[in-house]
């Protein structure tokens, strides 16, 4: 597990960088796409997450819209809500790369849309955080078509070869505080 101790607020690492295409038209006056580095992400609540990239030229551009990269030249359209469920909620966050999920296969629920886990995003300090209907952990994920979707856990199903199986468990909501005093 690579697990940064950091606590961030506003903007942080992500845990292994990524080799990503950028929208062009979204970080200047041409079009098409172009390679980039994307090394870090921001959270800024009631928007998209935001994606902080190192250009060829060697520009940084921070807070590109997850939708504005891709892991291929050649991307599907998208839009913010295809990339991204829920705006962010909080300011403060910590990333985590999951050893046991690493690179691991993985579907969205509901669109069936296969890719592969990259990282989760922990968001904290904030008052959703407190309720467990509410606190959330966000995976990211690198989809087949080559475009990134954030998406929260109760949205994700995951395939280790060799354990999991295609059944249906209906899951419920966590509703409760646990304590033991």
């Amino acid at each position: 597990m690579i697990l940064n101790n950091n606590v961030y607020h506003t903007s942080g690492n992500i845990p292994k960088h990524q080799y990503v295409w950028a929208d062009l038209s979204l970080i200047s006056h041409a079009s098409g796409w172009a390679p980039a580095v994307w090394f870090g992400i921001s959270s800024i609540p009631g928007r998209v997450w935001g994606l902080h990239l190192l250009l060829e030229s060697g520009a940084v551009y921070r807070n590109v819209p997850p939708h504005g990269v891709s892991f291929s030249p050649n991307p599907p359209n998208w839009s913010p809500k295809d990339a991204q469920l829920w705006d962010c909620y909080s300011s403060e966050f910590s990333t985590i790369e999951y050893d046991y999920l690493s690179e691991m296969r993985c579907k969205t629920i509901p669109n069936g849309d296969w890719g592969r886990y990259l990282f989760t995003v922990v968001p904290y300090g904030e008052g959703f955080s407190g309720y467990p209907e509410q606190a959330k952990e966000f995976f990211f994920i690198q989809l087949d078509t080559g475009r990134l979707v954030i998406l929260p856990t109760n949205r994700v199903l995951f395939r280790d070869q060799s354990f999991t199986r295609d059944i249906e468990i209906p899951l419920k909501v966590s509703d409760t505080i646990f304590r033991c005093e």
